[in-house]
């Protein structure tokens, strides 16, 4: 069989098995396609049934089939991250500043120093899970914030179902967690930070912040229509120019949507995005 073959044998499993489960079953009382879509990637992946079935595994995700298949997940995560980084309401935030820093704050801060002591246990336990190639202190860090992030089509979805999403309370809580969601993406950005490329660094930030000015003074004269477009443009430039300073590309991803109004797109295709459905 050909790659462009078993690509979308690969891509049927990935779509149709969650699907069916989730609908046969009857889950979403107590599981999200999202989370079933979640555990079904971890079923079908090298840990579980690529284990007890290798020769399933190797003919299904061939080297070139999960290269493909990652290309798709990384622009996949870039949207995801861009939209949350555009659910952040600056100026509201700003204007409920002590409210949404306290809140915020404790959200953030309970999870993440519960992860770093985590992952000082992890490294004292068998010879350590830290890679070769990581330093202690991003070890520590990167527990921490996996422990700290927030499941946005998770919070999205369990929100519509209580019935508070876009309202008051459901406001209130996306806040927070874009707060938070900041928190995260600067916590990413050092530990991934390459240390022997800080001019470079220095130069996207300074570049990022004029370019920004701009590119929102475009935003506000293109028509509806040309928006998406252009931010889909943009969400490439900014993720590819932080991937090349050394920040890495879904640190670019959030700093792209940061800069952007939630406003100028549609409630319904910002839900859309943010569900994981794009």
């Amino acid at each position: 069989m050909t790659i462009t073959e078993i690509f979308l044998i690969a891509m049927v499993l990935i779509l149709a098995v969650p699907f069916l489960v989730w609908r046969i079953f009857r889950t979403d009382y107590f599981a999200p396609l999202v989370v079933v879509q979640i555990i079904t990637g971890i079923l079908l992946g090298p840990g579980l049934l690529g284990a007890a079935f290798p020769k399933y595994y190797h003919f299904v995700f061939t080297p070139q089939v999960t290269l493909a298949l990652g290309g798709i997940g990384w622009w996949s995560v870039m949207i995801f991250v861009w939209v949350a980084g555009l659910e952040l309401d600056l100026p509201k935030a700003w204007q409920h500043k002590r409210e949404s820093g306290v809140t915020a704050s404790f959200a953030f801060c309970t999870p993440f120093v519960f992860g770093c002591v985590a992952a000082l246990l992890l490294m004292a336990w068998r010879g350590g899970w830290m890679g070769a190639r990581t330093q202690p202190w991003q070890f520590v860090l990167g527990v921490g914030m996996s422990c700290s992030v927030t499941a946005l089509p998770i919070l999205v979805l369990l929100m519509e179902k209580l019935d508070i999403l876009r309202k008051p309370l459901g406001d209130r809580i996306l806040r927070y967690a874009s707060i938070d969601d900041i928190a995260i993406w600067g916590v990413l950005g050092l530990v991934l930070m390459d240390w022997n490329r800080l001019q470079r660094q220095a130069l996207f930030l300074g570049g990022y912040f004029v370019v920004s000015y701009g590119f929102r003074r475009l935003m506000k004269r293109l028509a509806d229509a040309d928006r998406w477009y252009a931010s889909l443009v943009w969400l490439a430039g900014v993720g590819f120019a932080a991937d090349w300073c050394g920040m890495h590309f879904m640190v670019g991803a959030f700093l792209a949507g940061v800069v952007m109004d939630a406003a100028w797109f549609s409630r319904q295709d910002l839900d859309c995005c943010g569900g994981s459905s794009c």
